[in-house]
């Protein structure tokens, strides 16, 4: 297989999240990455309060990142932009895929609730000397004030639809902000956190194929479906979108061949 350009280095990872915190870090934390999660969830007692306000979540996404459960995902859209897209990443948390998208060529806006995840990304940006403005910035959309801005080659969402109330409403958001979606839709399984719902799978993976499913695959002993369909601006080839959107599923033909 062919090397991966938006790859994470795990260790960094876990380095950057400990210089972050400093003497607030908690390497039991970073171990018991789930559990210490649905603790945390029992302390705030609402679920959408946790996305907001959750510091758990900085060890569950770095723990996340750390794995390469999601390096197939991210090499997808290396597949699809070769010379770098312009990618929404919904639900970005601490910002692990859209920054090793970057690092890839790639440029990314990020958007999830104002949390203390974001608050880590924003630092990880300023690390980097990145900035909302001028070529190389990378702009945060807080979803609770915004809604997801137009105008991307392709939304994504990787791990998130199982954690919404409303999944085929998010779908629709991201369909109207790219020419193209990329999105992994979980099966359920028994014991799994209470922060994951069950979702339709059946009923997702219909309406993606109605729109027009580009690329399809099952991940990690098949739970994990990773869907590549076509969004709304430009997704029928018309306009500068319609053109890049072209180009990348011919790129996609051509690997697949």
């Amino acid at each position: 297989m062919a090397r991966l350009r938006s790859v994470i280095d795990p260790d960094a990872e876990a380095a950057e999240l400990r210089a972050y915190l400093g003497a607030a870090y908690d390497h039991d934390r970073l171990v018991h990455y789930e559990q210490q999660l649905e603790e945390e969830l029992a302390t705030i007692g609402d679920e959408q309060a946790l996305y907001r306000r959750s510091e758990g979540y900085l060890y569950n996404l770095t723990a996340f990142a750390m794995t390469p459960t999601k390096d197939p995902y991210r090499a997808w859209i290396d597949a699809a932009f070769p010379a770098g897209g312009r990618l929404l990443d919904v639900g970005c948390g601490i910002g692990a895929d859209g920054l090793a998208l970057m690092a890839g060529g790639h440029r990314v806006t990020f958007a999830d609730f104002d949390n203390p995840s974001v608050a880590y990304l924003r630092a990880r940006l300023a690390t980097r000397g990145v900035t909302a403005a001028g070529p190389g910035g990378a702009r945060i959309v807080d979803l609770d004030r915004e809604a997801l801005p137009a105008g991307h080659d392709l939304a994504y969402a990787f791990d998130v639809l199982e954690h919404v109330e409303q999944p085929f409403a998010l779908l629709a958001a991201m369909e109207a902000a790219a020419g193209l979606v990329l999105v992994n839709l979980l099966e359920g399984e028994e014991g799994q956190t209470a922060l994951h719902h069950d979702l339709p799978v059946a009923a997702l993976l219909d309406h993606v194929t109605r729109r027009g499913l580009v690329r399809y695959r099952r991940f990690h002993g098949g739970r994990a479906h990773l869907v590549l369909y076509r969004g709304g601006a430009g997704a029928q080839g018309t306009g500068p979108l319609g053109a890049v959107r072209g180009r990348a599923v011919r790129a996609i033909g051509a690997r697949r061949r």
